[in-house]
Order: structure tokens, then C-alpha cells, then sequence
């Protein structure tokens, strides 16, 4: 499940937690927050930005030896 938690603080500092959200793809998800936001002094990356996205191939291979005429 994605998640995003905010904290506000009573200085006005935000700190933001994703979870939930393998890679890099975090930023893309919350970069127009973070610009509505403000200035974003600090990035600290969770152990979820760096699992490598899956890539998911397939294969079609045709086995077939002889066609039909009809």
C-alpha cells in the first residue's frame, strides 16, 4: 500500500514519509506537493528508493512446424 504522512510542525517545517513506493518513482509522486510546499532543505532516501524496479519481459516463441492449407 502507498503511503504518504506529513508532519507539520509548529515552526512551519514539513517532514514527508513515503512508503509503499519501490524506486525513484517516490519523487514523481510527490514533487507538485513539494512545490506547493516550498523549499525542501533535506532528502533522506528510504531503503525502498533503492530496491531495483522489476522489469517484466515475456517471450513468444513459436513452435509450430508446419501450417496449414485451409
Amino acid at each position: 500500500m502507498e503511503t504518504l504522512e506529513f508532519i507539520i510542525y509548529p515552526d512551519g517545517r514539513v517532514q514527508e514519509k513515503v512508503t509503499g513506493i519501490i524506486g525513484a518513482s517516490c519523487a514523481e509522486v510527490t514533487a507538485a506537493i513539494e512545490a506547493q510546499l516550498g523549499l525542501v532543505l533535506n532528502h533522506e532516501p528510504t531503503s525502498e528508493f533503492f530496491v531495483p524496479q522489476q522489469v517484466q519481459q515475456s517471450t513468444v516463441t513459436n513452435t509450430q512446424t508446419s501450417f496449414s492449407d485451409w
